[in-house]
């Protein structure tokens, strides 16, 4: 039983949205007692994910993390949000998992005495996705599926198509919490999810050009002002949908690669094979994961350029960012190389964002960092590279730069708050 003398308290408000920054604060503690907090959330596969750090109250009896030091735990230093980034699975390589956006993640926090672990205070944040008034719709029209969100408000808006990475299904964190800021938004599955193929053999572009159509049509959305917003092996998806079609304004590529990668992709009479990795390049770590950063070559030579995407022919503005510390593919070198690209046929129209000591998955601020996991195309744990600290804090700029991008691009009607 908690103690009735010590409040635990989430500022400014115990629910908020899950991108949003919180403040816990501890109070009616003893002068300079030992508190150790614990964080915990469960996904929506069943993951237990944790953190803890040691506090010290000051001589008020009060622990406020954007001001109290932890001096051991999983992170150490004022870290206001460090109870969230550092969280790390009980089952070992796994992802965050979130797929029903409709019910907020729920962070459990306990504050224990240090000494002898009696439970003092406790608290539990809602990490809601969608703004009041939002309307999430999935969509089956045609050929396409995924789900369609639209804010609160007098449209129409811009419009967005949210494509997730490797590994098939629907992810709609990313598409809710963007289409929050005043767009809509379209969570776009391509496989592996309802009635779309489970194993596709090759990827038909003619499938995201009806989507594409499908939103342009929309009611509540602006045919002029259409981007793309993409993550991994979606990011060549990305590109060769800015190449290939027109009607697209900007397109944001995270952590993508520059060629096709382990589908084909076909559209009309033309075919991108997807770029052979270089076996003899793929290594293995010391704790047995396999690290595949360097096994894709440089699509550029000519014994691979039929894997290149021509993004070249693209009119729209790119926004690129990268991960130095990127294990599933050389990041950096694919978004310095699709920036060369486009200077080389005299376009300047891109920006360039690298991140120190990330990792691949760049996702929106607070999710649980995944240094390493299972890799669909590999069949196996594979490494993903980052560390804590430097990837939470790469997510929470790039979120930023990103509403920043389709904001000056496309504009918008920002309702989220």
């Amino acid at each position: 039983m908690a103690s009735s003398q010590v409040r635990l308290r989430i500022l400014p408000s115990a629910r908020c949205l899950f991108d949003k920054m919180v403040q816990i604060r501890l109070e009616g503690l003893a002068p300079h007692k030992s508190v150790k907090l614990r964080s915990k959330l469960v996904d929506d596969r069943g993951v237990t994910f944790t953190a803890s750090a040691l506090y010290v109250a000051d001589k008020t009896g009060q622990i406020d993390l954007s001001t109290s030091p932890s001096l051991a735990g999983s992170f150490t230093g004022v870290e206001s949000m460090g109870l969230f980034w550092a969280m790390t699975p009980d089952t070992p390589h796994s992802k965050y998992l979130k797929k029903n956006v409709l019910s907020p993640t729920s962070v459990e926090f306990q504050a224990l005495c240090e000494e002898t672990g009696e439970l003092l205070a406790s608290g539990t944040n809602e990490r809601e996705y969608l703004i009041e008034g939002m309307k999430r719709i999935p969509v089956a029209e045609g050929n396409i599926r995924g789900v369609l969100f639209i804010p609160p408000g007098e449209g129409p808006f811009p419009g967005i198509i949210d494509l997730y990475t490797f590994g098939g299904g629907l992810t709609e964190s990313r598409a809710s919490l963007l289409a929050g800021r005043g767009f809509v938004v379209l969570a776009l599955a391509y496989y592996r999810y309802n009635s779309l193929p489970k194993n596709p053999q090759n990827l038909n572009l003619e499938y995201f050009e009806e989507a594409l159509t499908y939103l342009k049509n929309h009611p509540e959305v602006q045919t002029s002002r259409i981007g793309i917003i993409s993550l991994s092996h979606s990011g060549a998806l990305a590109l060769s949908m800015a190449s290939f079609f027109s009607g697209i304004t900007a397109t944001a590529c995270i952590n993508g690669c520059t060629a096709n990668t382990v589908i084909p992709v076909h559209y009309k009479n033309q075919v991108l094979p997807p770029l052979t990795p270089v076996i003899k390049n793929i290594t293995v770590t010391d704790s047995g994961l396999i690290d595949i950063r360097d096994a894709l070559p440089d699509p550029t030579l000519e014994r691979n350029r039929s894997s290149l995407i021509p993004i070249e022919r693209a009119t729209c503005h790119f926004l690129f960012a990268f991960s130095e510390d990127d294990h599933n593919w050389n990041s950096s070198f694919f978004a310095k190389q699709a920036a060369s690209i486009l200077k080389s046929h005299g376009k300047e129209s891109f920006e360039l964002f690298g991140y120190p000591k990330a990792g691949h998955f760049l996702e929106v601020p607070y999710t649980p960092f995944c240094p390493s996991g299972f890799h669909g195309a590999v069949g196996r744990e594979v490494v993903f590279g980052g560390e804590p600290k430097a990837h939470s804090e790469a997510q929470l700029h790039l979120w930023e730069k990103v509403q920043l991008f389709f904001k000056t691009r496309l504009g918008s009607k920002n309702t989220a708050v």
